[in-house]
C-alpha cells in the first residue's frame, strides 16, 4: 500500500513525534539536548512555525508546532534532522541515520484537545517511569506553563491564554490540568492519531479539515479509532 503523504495543514497545531532508530538515545548529554532545543527554535522562526511545547525523551522527542504556511511544518523538521544528525555524528564520531524513519504527526483540534495534548506531552517522562512529577523534568516546556523556568523559545497557544486574566492564573488552571492526568482512552487517542497521521478532533473538524487538503483525514471505516473525550 502506498504510504499516504502527511497531514498538514496551516493554522493548526501538529502534534509531533520524532524517534531514534532502533529505539537508540538520541541525547547523551544536556549539551545534546540544547543543541536540539536551539534547532528547533531558529528553523521555527525561519519557517514561520510556532513553537508550542515540546519534551525531550532519551530516545524520542514531541513537540507541537503550529505552522502558517502548509510547508512550515516539513521544512522545519527536515533541516532540524539533518543538522542534528550531522552535529551528533561528528561528535561522537559516528555514521548513518540516527531518526527512526520519518517523523509522525497529527493535526489537533485547537478549541478541543490542544490542552489534552499539551498534557499528554508533559506527562511523557511520568508515563515512562522517569520521575513523579512533571517538574522534576527539566527537559520539557512544562515548567514555562506552570510559571517554574520561563523560556523565551515558546510561543503559549491562545487556548492557554484563555486559561485565565493573570500569569498566575493560567499557571495555576495549566498546573490543575496536569494534575488531572488523562485516562489510558484519552492516551490512546492521542498516540493513534498521531502515528497514524490521522486528525485528532471530532467528525465536525475531521470534515472541515477534508475540505481543505486533498489527502484522507481520518481512517476508512472501519476501525476508525476512538475519539478522545472532551475535557471537562
Amino acid at each position: 500500500m502506498a504510504r499516504l503523504p502527511r497531514l498538514t495543514v496551516p493554522g493548526y497545531p501538529h502534534h509531533v513525534i520524532q524517534r531514534g532508530n532502533n529505539r537508540q538515545d538520541i541525547f547523551r548529554s544536556d549539551a545534546d539536548r540544547e543543541v536540539m532545543l536551539d534547532l528547533i527554535s531558529e528553523n521555527a522562526r525561519k519557517h514561520q512555525v510556532a513553537f508550542n511545547a515540546y519534551v525531550l525523551m532519551d530516545n524520542h522527542f514531541h513537540l507541537l508546532l503550529t505552522p502558517e504556511t502548509a510547508q512550515g511544518v516539513p521544512l522545519t523538521m527536515q533541516a532540524v534532522g539533518r543538522r542534528y544528525v550531522r552535529y551528533f555524528n561528528d561528535l561522537y564520531h559516528r555514521t548513518g541515520t540516527l531518526w527512526e524513519g520519518r517523523y509522525k504527526s497529527t493535526l489537533v483540534q485547537t478549541e478541543r484537545y490542544l490542552l489534552a495534548c499539551m498534557v499528554y506531552i508533559d506527562l511523557n517522562p511520568v508515563r515512562a517511569g522517569m520521575v513523579s512529577d512533571p517538574k522534576s523534568h527539566r527537559w520539557s516546556s512544562h515548567g514555562h506553563y506552570v510559571g517554574q523556568t520561563p523560556d523565551r523559545r515558546i510561543v503559549p497557544p491562545a487556548s492557554y491564554w484563555a486559561l485565565g486574566n493573570t500569569p498566575f492564573a493560567r499557571e495555576a488552571a495549566y498546573t490543575e490540568l496536569v494534575r488531572e492526568g488523562q485516562s489510558a482512552a484519552q492516551q490512546r487517542a492521542i498516540t493513534d492519531a498521531t502515528l497514524h497521521g490521522w486528525a485528532l478532533g471530532g467528525p465536525e473538524f475531521s470534515a472541515e479539515l477534508q475540505k481543505r487538503t486533498p489527502r484522507r483525514t481520518t481512517r476508512a471505516a472501519p476501525g476508525r479509532p476512538p475519539s478522545l473525550p472532551v475535557e471537562g
